[in-house]
């Protein structure tokens, strides 16, 4: 069995997880909408997962929609005491399949009602609040009023911790004047590193970041090098991907998503492939390169 152990720990509002976590975004149907195609496979899964030492698990009412939280409750409940469930809130899904915001603080409360009774819970560990001014990125605009209605629920004990995701530099700021803020999730791999100050930033505050696509997402990372350092090392290029991603800083958690036990166990893999220097210094300048 791959010792996911040896990626290390940080911590996750006041609990500890392993740094190689698992995301249940693709256990829904295709676009996330909808169910598995296999859901006996998907239950599967998220034990195999659960069995492998996985003790963080990300997920969201709005995928499927609720359609990976039920699966979550049904393969896991009861759930291990260190079991680690962080959700996101602030959209919702029409008829079509399209994602729609839901961020007033009207539509926040509801959805994490919807996330306690899928998921089966009396409180929620971590609720990401996904901003959603911008579809391909981060976009500046305040979140006072959205933060207010989580830190109210918080209050309430229905959520014990608050993440954002989507989020600028500001308004993590603008947010942890608010409340205490654990972590942030944004588009972060190799390819895509607009966030290299502020994850080294948040590092030093000890807030962790959990980067979304770290495999690139619904279009793999695709890169020659990459390739080539995957084959020297005996390695595939998703675990080298994953492997650059937990050696870039020790506050990054990762999520990377799958329907199948074979990949699942390929990524869980990349916990222990450690990146010599020379090879380091290779994938950084994939960035580079992209950038020209």
């Amino acid at each position: 069995m791959t010792h996911i152990q040896k990626a290390g720990s940080f911590g996750l509002g006041d609990r500890t997880v392993k740094r190689l976590g698992y995301g249940a975004m693709q256990l829904a149907g295709p676009g996330v909408f909808g169910p598995p195609k296999d859901r006996e496979m998907a239950l599967t899964v998220l034990r195999e997962a659960v069995f492998a030492g996985v003790d963080h698990i990300d997920t969201s009412d709005f995928y499927g929609p609720h359609v990976t939280n039920q699966l979550i409750r049904e393969a896991l409940r009861p759930y291990p005491d260190d079991l680690t469930i962080v959700t996101k809130i602030g959209a919702r899904r029409g008829d079509d399949a399209a994602w729609i915001p839901a961020f007033t603080p009207e539509e926040l409360t509801a959805q994490v009602h919807d996330n306690l009774r899928n998921l089966g819970l009396d409180a929620l560990e971590v609720v990401n609040l996904r901003i959603i001014f911008g579809i391909h990125g981060p976009v500046e605009g305040s979140i006072e009023e959205q933060v207010t209605a989580l830190a109210k629920l918080q209050e309430q004990g229905l959520v014990r911790h608050i993440g954002l995701s989507n989020a600028t530099r500001t308004q993590i700021a603008e947010a942890r004047r608010i409340v205490d803020i654990v972590c942030v999730q944004n588009h972060y791999n190799l390819v895509h590193r607009d966030d290299d100050r502020l994850i080294d930033e948040l590092s030093a505050e000890g807030i962790a970041y959990v980067p979304f696509f770290p495999l690139g997402g619904f279009t793999p990372l695709q890169s020659a090098t990459l390739s080539n350092v995957a084959a020297r090392l005996d390695a595939t290029p998703m675990q080298v991907a994953l492997a650059w991603l937990l050696q870039r800083a020790p506050n990054i958690l990762l999520i990377p998503g799958t329907s199948s036990v074979a990949h699942l166990r390929e990524n869980l893999a990349a916990a222990e492939l450690e990146l010599p220097q020379d090879a380091v210094v290779e994938l950084n300048g994939i960035a580079e390169t992209a950038a020209i």
